[in-house]
């Protein structure tokens, strides 16, 4: 989420004209004095300790999270376009997100004091107090990191989200709904491999002397240095080769 979506939401606190309060939470926010930052439906939680603190303090956040009803009306919205169904696989949050709340009647981030409620266990007056400011500073910074963080505040964690939209469209939340761009094989500038490789089949091999005339075995071999009235054993064997069948050599 870009700061385009988490300033109005930043802005909405610090329009209560807190400045020394929001000025010095902002510090403490980017010093990393908020800890354990969390979120799930309807409630931010955090364990803030500032500089001045001999220990944390534990700030809430809270706002209504949306009915059944209401998220039906917006993931229906999400799944009839592949390119919502993409950025999201992608962790990005769509451009137009809030157009899409907006067509069901909502908005994805609180847009008013009246939507939100806080309390932290430091019990300083006035409220918000400095631990509830950096709270909503490191909030605001978490969405931009993590878009699904303003889904699962409303009622819809990141997992749920995902699944719910494969469904609608019918696809794995594993594979990415927009076809790929297509890219260059790599074996691009080398020619196709089918003519390097061959068809793929390599040929049958030429058939081996010793398997058109068995009786060509006695040529390979050195002769032995016997005879028979006057005639080499190979000679004398001969006839016997020639007479078994041309694929059964010995």
């Amino acid at each position: 989420m870009t700061d385009r979506y988490s300033a109005p939401f930043v802005a909405m606190f610090e329009a209560l004209r807190m400045a020394p309060t929001f000025a010095r939470g902002r510090r403490d926010a980017r010093a990393g004095h908020v800890r354990s930052l969390t979120i799930s439906s309807s409630l931010v939680v955090a364990q803030v300790r500032g500089p001045e603190d001999t220990h944390a303090f534990r700030a809430r956040i809270a706002v209504r999270a949306f009915g059944a009803s209401e998220w039906a009306r917006v993931e229906g919205e999400l799944a009839a376009q592949a390119r919502y169904v993409a950025d999201l696989l992608a962790g990005r949050m769509p451009d137009d997100i809030d157009d899409v709340f907006a067509a069901a009647g909502l908005t994805l981030l609180p847009l008013s004091l009246d939507e939100v409620a806080m309390d932290c266990g430091c019990e300083r007056w006035p409220m918000p107090c400095v631990h509830l400011a950096a709270t909503c500073y490191a909030l605001a910074a978490s969405f931009e990191t993590d878009p699904f963080g303003v889904f699962a505040w409303r009622g819809r964690g990141r997992d749920e989200l995902l699944i719910r939209l494969s469904d609608l469209r019918g696809t794995s939340v594993h594979e990415a709904d927009a076809a790929p761009e297509p890219r260059e094989p790599a074996t691009a500038g080398l020619g196709d491999p089918a003519d390097f490789w061959g068809t793929g089949t390599p040929p049958a091999p030429a058939p081996s002397p010793a398997a058109t005339r068995a009786d060509l075995l006695l040529d390979q071999l050195d002769p032995p240095a016997l005879s028979y009235g006057g005639v080499p054993l190979a000679e004398l064997l001969r006839p016997a080769y020639l007479a078994l069948p041309p694929d059964e050599p010995l």
